[in-house]
């Protein structure tokens, strides 16, 4: 009996732990690919995403990061949230027009955590901002799905 009071006790840790992780990283996978980190920042999060992505229609291949707020808005169901925020990008262009890009950017999302360390995001993403090398102003969206691990 005392057995399965400890095994039923650490299976409950181990799943409220699973679920109230800080951190987590992954990939994010959009208009490119990006590693995705968050951090918990008292219930909202700051994600940061740094990879390589398509250019601004000019045949060139971006590298870039990303950094955002994202405030927890809504927390529904067993492990879905709906959060949105304000951020910044740079990043560099490469190829056939060699550019430097600044952006605010804002992303508005859904996520689902599951009982085990790992979380699925679906979220949209706007820029907004300056092609420093002739340019000039830009607009790229993208739809992203992020697969995290929480740790």
């Amino acid at each position: 009996m005392k057995k399965m009071i400890l095994i039923a006790a650490m299976v409950l840790g181990f799943a409220v732990a699973a679920t109230a992780q800080p951190r987590a990283i992954g990939a994010r996978i959009g208009n490119g690919a990006e590693i995705s980190y968050q951090h918990d920042m008292g219930g909202n999060f700051l994600e940061v995403d740094g990879g390589l992505g398509l250019g601004l229609g000019d045949g060139t291949m971006n590298i870039g990061a990303t950094g955002i707020y994202n405030f927890m808005i809504s927390q529904f169901g067993d492990g879905f949230g709906f959060y949105a925020g304000p951020g910044a990008t740079v990043g560099l262009g490469l190829g056939d027009a060699n550019y430097l890009h600044l952006a605010v950017a804002g992303m508005v999302g859904i996520e689902y955590s599951f009982a085990f360390p790992l979380q699925l995001s679906l979220d949209f993403r706007q820029h907004i901002g300056i092609g420093l090398g002739g340019n000039g102003i830009y607009a790229p969206s993208s739809v992203g799905l992020g697969i995290r691990y929480r740790f």
